[in-house]
């Protein structure tokens, strides 16, 4: 029996190198992908605490003392509402899963009488300021749930811009002003 050789031709300078790069760019794409996927699956999938741990790591996130997040997407001007204002705002709230579960153009809102979340998000914004909110569900509704749209332990997200603001004593002035004129279709005459 006979055994025939065959010769190899010797590596050419520098295609090693080459192989190694090779293997590290497909060794970094594949961690990317394990991680993108990672990620995907903390924020669609986990638990509120987990998202919200992972969203604290996002670009420009704060994260208060009580656990509200929020982004400035536009930052306003002047001073913030304080609990006793009326705040007219635009707004939309969603779920995580992206479901809206509520939306207004302009609504007038007593800073201090909406969830805990919402209010003091509101008295950290000025006029004109555009904010991206996250609600723990603790700073929210918690257990209740005020209705169909918004289950028990339901973690918020809103997109709010403060248009403006009022105190309470000039919101007080404007209800005197609306009781002197009278109900609507209803003029006063004079004489009468």
């Amino acid at each position: 029996m006979s055994v025939t050789t065959v010769p190899i031709h010797p590596i050419k300078k520098g295609s090693l190198t080459k192989i190694w790069v090779g293997v590290a760019l497909i060794v970094g794409a594949a961690l990317l992908l394990a991680y993108t996927g990672t990620q995907n699956a903390v924020v669609t999938g986990a638990s509120n605490d987990q998202f919200m741990a992972a969203n604290a790591d996002e670009d420009g996130v704060v994260t208060t003392e009580s656990g509200l997040q929020y982004k400035i997407i536009t930052p306003g001007e002047g001073p913030s509402p304080t609990a006793t204002d009326t705040a007219l705002v635009r707004y939309e709230g969603t779920l995580r899963d992206g479901t809206i579960f509520d939306a207004n153009e302009q609504a007038p809102m007593p800073v201090g009488a909406v969830v805990p979340g919402f209010s003091e998000a509101l008295q950290l914004m000025q006029k004109g300021g555009e904010y991206r909110i996250w609600i723990p569900s603790e700073l929210a509704y918690g257990e209740a749930s005020p209705g169909e749209q918004i289950p028990p332990n339901s973690m918020l997200i809103f997109d709010v811009a403060l248009i403006d603001f009022i105190s309470q004593a000039q919101m007080e002035e404007l209800r005197q002003q609306m009781q002197a004129q009278g109900p609507p279709g209803n003029p006063q005459i004079p004489g009468q």
